[in-house]
Parts: structure tokens; C-alpha cells; sequence
């Protein structure tokens, strides 16, 4: 067995980023952060840390994939719950759902406490069935004993050795193979905070005794004039926990620039006419987003309402060759937005979700390297490109932008 798991973990190969800079380092407030822009090195970072995990190891993933990043956690997790280490996994229903059953009996055999979120099972009894199974869990966390949390927009998914649509191609996967996304490693004793996110949310779904949730820190993260950093865990079917309560404030507050990378952009109600605000009052606004999405009908109804951005001062830019998937926001050059929240209906009204809001220009400054990085890539989207669609493209585009709220 522990041979076995010794050749999964040397299949996967953790390699640098395109520029030969696999992580970027920053210091906030007593905390260290690390920035991945790519998947290799975030899951041997994981993969690593797990194995040196004493008390924990508590894991929430939208896709938890059997490749070989997925074989080579779910070794370490293995390894450590038969270690008497306190293992959990919480995998999205939907999202994981290809996921093989013999990869997660192997998990519980291993003494991993496994649960899947939403599952058709759970739902089909009550009378919100169709809510609950629209609702998902679409986290990126992981906490390993008392100082050390992963968060951002990276799935347990291998995306290694793609750098390119024909790479892609070679390895029978989809042009949109080969993600760019940005993920962060914090160590400090604010992990407990995301300790506590992941703990509330285990104990909901397993019906047992939980903490109540403590109100959002809104006004302590408007007034910061120091480095601070602030946790907020999205619970739309809450009206006073969406996500939208942080952003708009936080927009509203934008002077000169205001800078998004985001794999699926559609913001709507507040968001969206804050964006427009920001603008008019003369920030800088660029928005950053694939130019091949994952998700098609996503893609083209992004694609409908360029002009109105375009006409109104907003500068795109399309990200070339691979897809961004990442989910983050720099603000002013002192705040910077990460997590697993994108500026869709989906996550803004229906997922549960988690943003770090962390106040501090070298991590602001780190941030908004990342996202030059996809704008050097990238091509910037011109009236004169939007005019030159087809008739066809453009009934597509405004299809699938009446369908909006339901994407």
C-alpha cells in the first residue's frame, strides 16, 4: 500500500508558472501568505502539508477529481487518518460527482470523514428539494491543525504540463485545460477564523450543535487604516450573509482602480451598478476574464453586454489560450478580494461561498501583478470586435443573457 502511494504522489510533479515564479510571498499583519497561479505547486504544497499535519485536516472542495493531484491528497489524507489524525472531506454532490466510488470507500476505509454536500439523497425527502439541490458548495478550504488555511478558487484538479490550446488538445482534453487561478497558503492565528467557517458548516449539515455564525465585520473592514484581514463565508439563502454586502461597500469606496479577474462574469443588481458608479466618478475599472470559458453559455452571455460595459468606460480584456478561473479583486492598490465567489447570479444568490478581504498594499501589490500577468496575455476587447459578430452569435449571446439568473 505504501508503495502504491509512493508512485501516485511521483505522477504528479508540481512545476512553476509560466514565468518560472510558481508562488508569490507576502507578509500581512503577522501572517504569511503565499500566492499560487497554478496548480502543480499549489497541490504539492498541499500534499506536503497534510503529510505533516498533527491534530487536523479539515478539506472542502467544489471538485475533488481522480487524477493525480486527487490520488495524491487523497493519499495524504489517507495517511494521516490512520495516523489518528482528525481527517475531514467535504465534497460538493454535484461537483464531484464523477468522482469514482472506489476513490472515496478507499477514503473511509482509511478513517477520512467524508461527506457529500446536497446529495440527490439528502433533498429528495423535504419540500425544498429543488432549492437545496441548487444550492452548492462551492468553497476552496483547507485547514490543517492550528496555523495553517488554504483558500481561493482551485479545485483538487490536475492541471499540470498546459500551457497552451494545443497542449490540450494532445492530452484529449478541452481548449479550456490548463486553468490559471489564484489560490493563497496563510499561516497565522487568523486560521482559526477559518477553522471555526469550516467547523459551522460540518456541524449544520451533520444536524449537531453549532456556534452561532457571528455578525459580518463590515464596518471594523471599513474603517482599517492598518494591515487586517477579514473572513466572510456566503450563505445566500441569509439576506444579510450574501455576498454582495461586502463588495458593494467596498466599491463604493474605490477612488482610482478598480481591477477583476474573473472566470464567470455576469454581476448583476448592486454589484453591477456600483461597477457603473465607480466609473462614472473616473476609477479606472478592468475586468480580466476568459476568452474560451469552460462554460459556453456563460461565455456568451458575458459577451451580450460588452458594448453596454464598453460604451460606458470599462476597460476587457479577454485571457488568451487558457482559462481563467480565477476569482479575485484589487481595489485602490490596499484591497485585495480572493476566494471562490465569481460575480454571477450563481454565486451571488445561490452557492455558499468564502471571501478573504485582506487590507494591505504588498499584498494588494502582489495581487495586482498576478492579474497584469493575464493581462499581458490577454487581447482587449474594442467596440469594433463586438460589431463584427454574426447576426447568429448574437442571438446566441442575448439567449443566453435572458437566461442570466438561471446560469
Amino acid at each position: 500500500m505504501a508503495a502504491q502511494a509512493m508512485q501516485r504522489e511521483a505522477a504528479f510533479k508540481p512545476e512553476s508558472s509560466a514565468d518560472g515564479r510558481p508562488v508569490v510571498h507576502a507578509e500581512v499583519a503577522g501572517h504569511g501568505f503565499t500566492l499560487f497561479e497554478e496548480s502543480p505547486p499549489l497541490m504539492q504544497a498541499m500534499v506536503d502539508d497534510i503529510r505533516q499535519a498533527h491534530e487536523r485536516v479539515w478539506m472542502e472542495t467544489y471538485i475533488f477529481a481522480d487524477d493525480a493531484a486527487g490520488r495524491a491528497i487523497a493519499d495524504a489524507l489517507a495517511d494521516r487518518a490512520r495516523a489518528g489524525v482528525d481527517v475531514r472531506l467535504m465534497i460538493d454532490a454535484w461537483g464531484s460527482f464523477s468522482t469514482p466510488r472506489a476513490l472515496l470507500n478507499r477514503l473511509r476505509e482509511a478513517g477520512v470523514q467524508l461527506h457529500f454536500f446536497h446529495a440527490f439523497g439528502q433533498a429528495l425527502p423535504g419540500p425544498r428539494w429543488l432549492r437545496l439541490m441548487n444550492q452548492r458548495n462551492h468553497r476552496k478550504l483547507l485547514v490543517i491543525d492550528d496555523n495553517i488555511a488554504y483558500f481561493g478558487g482551485m479545485n483538487i484538479v490536475d492541471q499540470s504540463g498546459i500551457h497552451s490550446k494545443a497542449e490540450a488538445r494532445q492530452r484529449h482534453l478541452p481548449a479550456s485545460a490548463g486553468w490559471r487561478d489564484v489560490h493563497v497558503r496563510m499561516v497565522g492565528p487568523c486560521q482559526a477564523q477559518v477553522a471555526e467557517i469550516c467547523e459551522r458548516l460540518w456541524n449544520r449539515v451533520h444536524h449537531e450543535h453549532r456556534k452561532k455564525a457571528p455578525r459580518w465585520p463590515l464596518e471594523e473592514m471599513l474603517r482599517a487604516d492598518h494591515d487586517s484581514i477579514f473572513f466572510f463565508d456566503s450563505r445566500p439563502s441569509l439576506k444579510n450573509r450574501r455576498p454582495h454586502r461586502v463588495l458593494v461597500p467596498l466599491l463604493k469606496q474605490a477612488r482610482r482602480e478598480i481591477i477583476v479577474s474573473m472566470a464567470y462574469f455576469i454581476p448583476v443588481g448592486r454589484v453591477l451598478r456600483e461597477l457603473i458608479r465607480a466609473r462614472r466618478r473616473g476609477v479606472r475599472v478592468k475586468v480580466i476574464v476568459p476568452q474560451q470559458s469552460d462554460v459556453k453559455i456563460v461565455e456568451w452571455a458575458t459577451r451580450h453586454f460588452y458594448e453596454y460595459l464598453l460604451k460606458r468606460g470599462i476597460h476587457i480584456y479577454e485571457r488568451r489560450d487558457r482559462m481563467l478561473h480565477s476569482k479575485a479583486m484589487v481595489i485602490d492598490g490596499r484591497w485585495s478580494v480572493v476566494g471562490s465567489c465569481n460575480l454571477d447570479p450563481r454565486s451571488l444568490r445561490m452557492n455558499l461561498e468564502f471571501l478573504a478581504v485582506i487590507h494591505s498594499p504588498q499584498m494588494a501589490a502582489a495581487l495586482k501583478r498576478v492579474c497584469y500577468e493575464e493581462i499581458c496575455a490577454s487581447e482587449r476587447v474594442r467596440l469594433a470586435h463586438i460589431r463584427k459578430h454574426s447576426r447568429w452569435q448574437r442571438m446566441l449571446n442575448r439567449l443566453a443573457w435572458a437566461m442570466r439568473d438561471w446560469l
